[in-house]
């Protein structure tokens, strides 16, 4: 079987970057090992992920599944006290600032709602795992073997191969990447699950997210899903938890009480409806995810920090960049470049750096950054927050934050001395 571009996972980074190619006339096949609907974490949108959806002409689809608005976050500090609010906006063609909305969405049904769109706009999926990477004699990549349902392999060649498989990181397990580094924060997890009953604010803002910080690193997402079911997660040091011997479920259902008294108040009469799950291992980054006939899009290379919910936009947003990248690769533009997509590659990184210093500074000085919302950098925040992160940037609040934190990303190293990441 031969395509234009192979692509490994199903997700909205997989289908979204089929659309997105399939609107430059690119043909591609999709990979996909598990049935959907299926569960999976990162309910929350930002103001440019809704952007995105817009932008692929799904909006129809969102008011089909009656996706709650979210109109902004919320962060509510150690005591329940001085709360801080950043709304979501969009930038207009003469750069002014307006009110906006994006969405909270249930991954089951959205995820869902991707695939069978973009399979309707002429992606081919093929039902299987992606067990191995073809190699050329020079490493470059030319295709994917795959596992089918009935467990016959067939090899799917391609000019290019999009690793969208998120945090399986399928290339950088094959050893086609660089090294995959782990964050040097306290190993962390999260335990989470859906609730009913939960009381939520009155008025437009319902459908918000919330954030309860409780202590470094331990902290907890409130992300309502339709009119009566909220999403509920904790995320603490692994060795917090393990020390509290507890199931998830009890676990869960304390720390909800407990952790912040302003999440305490919305949780006096839920009823936990879900499976009790966790996720481990916080933060990594994948050197080097382009090159020769591959790139990796989105947790398929890099995972920084759940807590502004990045992730789904950085995978859409990554899916979006590389479509135009691998067009021009086709045509034959660096195609004999040891790296044919080093400055996809860059122009992605810049933008993740930006977030990764967001959320480090957030951690390590919580009382700069409420000061930088509220005070000396609302409308860089704003921007920020939304994911303007790969245009006008680094902005004066990205320039304050790094001389904050003593970091330096004039040598353009995504890992610079200071960063969360340590290659010793």
């Amino acid at each position: 079987m031969k395509t234009q571009v192979a692509i490994v996972g199903g997700g909205p980074g997989g289908t979204a970057a089929a659309m997105f190619l399939r609107e430059l006339g690119i043909d591609s096949v999709l990979i996909e090992k598990e049935a959907f609907p299926r569960y999976h974490i990162g309910e929350s949108m930002t103001g440019e992920c809704g952007a995105l959806v817009r932008d692929l002409g799904l909006q129809d689809g969102m008011s089909r599944y009656s996706f709650p608005v979210k109109k902004g976050l919320t962060v509510y500090g150690k005591d329940g006290n001085n709360p801080w609010f950043v709304p979501v906006m969009g930038r207009d063609e003469n750069g002014k600032l307006y009110e906006n909305s994006t969405w909270q969405v249930r991954r089951s049904d959205f995820d869902k709602m991707l695939l069978d769109e973009a399979l309707s706009r002429g992606t081919d999926l093929v039902d299987g795992k992606a067990i191995k990477p073809l190699l050329e004699d020079d490493g470059a990549v030319h295709g994917v073997r795959v596992e089918l349902k009935n467990g016959k392999n067939v090899n799917i060649e391609s000019e290019v191969l999009l690793d969208c498989s998120g945090q399986t990181t399928f290339l950088a397990n094959a050893g086609v990447t660089g090294p995959k580094y782990r964050g040097n924060y306290d190993r962390q997890i999260a335990i989470f699950s859906q609730v009913r009953g939960a009381r939520r604010d009155e008025g437009a803002n319902r459908d918000d997210t919330l954030i309860f910080y409780q202590d470094k690193y331990h902290w907890a997402w409130f992300i309502p899903l339709d009119d009566e079911i909220v999403s509920v997660g904790i995320v603490t040091p692994a060795a917090y938890f393990s020390g509290k011997k507890e199931s998830k479920r009890d676990f869960l259902v304390r720390e909800m009480r407990e952790l912040n008294p302003a999440l305490g108040d919305r949780m006096e009469d839920v009823e936990v409806i879900d499976e009790t799950r966790s996720v481990v291992n916080y933060s990594y980054q994948v050197r080097d995810f382009c090159g020769k006939g591959f790139m990796c899009v989105g947790d398929a290379h890099r995972f920084i920090d759940p807590i502004f919910s990045f992730g789904l936009f950085e995978t859409m947003k990554e899916a979006q960049l590389a479509a135009p990248a691998i067009r021009d690769y086709l045509e034959g533009v660096d195609r004999d470049l040891p790296n044919p997509f080093a400055r996809h590659e860059n122009h992605c990184e810049t933008g993740l750096d930006i977030v990764e210093d967001a959320v480090d500074t957030f951690w390590e000085y919580p009382l700069a950054f409420a000061l930088f919302v509220h005070k000396r950098y609302t409308d860089e925040l704003i921007d920020l927050l939304a994911g303007r992160v790969f245009q006008q940037q680094p902005s004066p609040a990205v320039e304050a934050m790094r001389k904050l934190m003593r970091r330096d990303r004039s040598g353009g190293d995504s890992m610079p001395q200071g960063s969360r990441f340590n290659q010793a």
